[in-house]
């Protein structure tokens, strides 16, 4: 009988965070009239799908709770970015960059690339993915599309900066990158205080180009507890503690230098709107509670990637795990998350009028 309190209590905690929220729902137009996502493989709707590497998810069991199925998303079900964009009001997810066309793309686009990084070299040991540079390179190209769609250079920077972008990316600069020092000597190059600098000061001059592009409400989302996923406390010693504590350490190392980043872009572009988000503060609380009661291991047996092997049955209680695989977070744990992760995002969310700017269709 123990299985099922356990559901419910668990399940429990989401319904009252989501009727939390219902006093911020949307009704007709969206909050902001687009929404472009930046990051990894824990918002990647699909960018992967076609690229030469092991870091893809488009087959079962992903996707097993996911309306469409396998989209190349790296979990059973949605992810946080989905999660925000439904809070937001949009009636459809945002399409991946991959295949994202025609007017659509005014409502947004997702860029983001399992196995990428800030740092360009992040991930490659696992074959092709988009760094950061090259997303923001595409979204490059989005906007020129809009300006063709809108007409002008001037209609497009006025919708665009009513957009909302979101940033959710840097944890396999660690995972990836600084934690493999068999293909990467990043950890001899840097301690772990100056890397975070390092990655900071490359993600501050992303940020601007972004900004410099018309972007004025962005939300940048800090690393969560990586030392804690499963591939983590699998792989490295973790001297009797749960998680690997010196990952969890870097990641707070990074996080603290990127709310300072933040206070600083607030500071110094007092026309935008810059929020830090707290990934590492929100799951390590909510799954230390003593009314949470759920299991940090994955959900799926998995291969030497950390991915779940493909067609194998899952586990039948999922909403009891944080993980579902060796690295990514359960759609329960994204919802909950995203839940309160809006919370603090809805004050960068202005009324706008919707669209005069939008392509008419007759």
């Amino acid at each position: 009988m123990a299985r099922p309190t356990k559901v419910h209590i668990s399940l429990a905690m989401f319904l009252v965070i989501i009727a939390c929220l219902k006093q911020y729902s949307v009704n007709g137009e969206p909050k902001v009239p687009c929404y472009f996502i930046f990051g990894d493989s824990l918002v990647d709707s699909g960018n992967n799908n076609n690229l030469a590497t092991t870091a893809k998810v488009n087959y079962p069991p992903y996707g097993i709770d996911f309306p469409d199925g396998p989209t190349g998303r790296f979990c059973n079900g949605r992810t946080t970015a989905d999660v925000i964009g439904e809070l937001l009001g949009f009636e459809n997810f945002i399409p991946p960059f991959l295949s994202a066309n025609g007017t659509e793309i005014l409502k947004g686009v997702n860029y983001a690339s399992g196995s990428a990084g800030i740092r360009t070299e992040t991930g490659k040991q696992l074959g092709v993915n988009v760094d950061l540079s090259t997303q923001l390179q595409n979204h490059q190209v989005t906007i020129s599309h809009i300006i063709d769609i809108l007409g002008s250079k001037d209609s497009a920077t006025q919708h665009l900066n009513k957009c909302f972008y979101s940033f959710v990316i840097g944890n396999n600069d660690y995972i990836n990158n600084y934690f493999l020092p068999q293909f990467y000597n990043t950890s001899i190059q840097y301690t772990p205080e100056q890397y975070a600098e390092v990655l900071i000061e490359e993600y501050s001059q992303r940020i601007m180009k972004l900004y410099n592009s018309g972007a004025r409400k962005v939300a940048l989302t800090g690393i969560g507890p990586i030392g804690c996923t499963p591939g983590a406390v699998n792989s490295y010693d973790t001297n009797g503690s749960l998680c690997v504590d010196s990952m969890n350490q870097a990641a707070n190392f990074f996080n603290n230098r990127l709310q300072l980043l933040v206070d600083e872009l607030n500071s110094n572009l007092t026309d935008a709107k810059f929020i830090y988000l707290n990934t590492y503060g929100i799951v390590s609380e909510y799954a230390a509670s003593p009314g949470f009661d759920i299991k940090i291991n994955g959900c799926c047996e998995v291969n030497e990637f950390g991915l779940c092997i493909p067609y194998d049955d899952p586990c039948e209680f999922r909403n009891l795990h944080l993980f579902w695989d060796a690295f990514h977070p359960s759609e329960i744990a994204n919802k909950i998350s995203a839940g309160i992760s809006y919370l603090s995002l809805k004050k960068i969310f202005e009324v706008y009028e919707p669209a005069d700017t939008l392509v008419k269709t007759s």
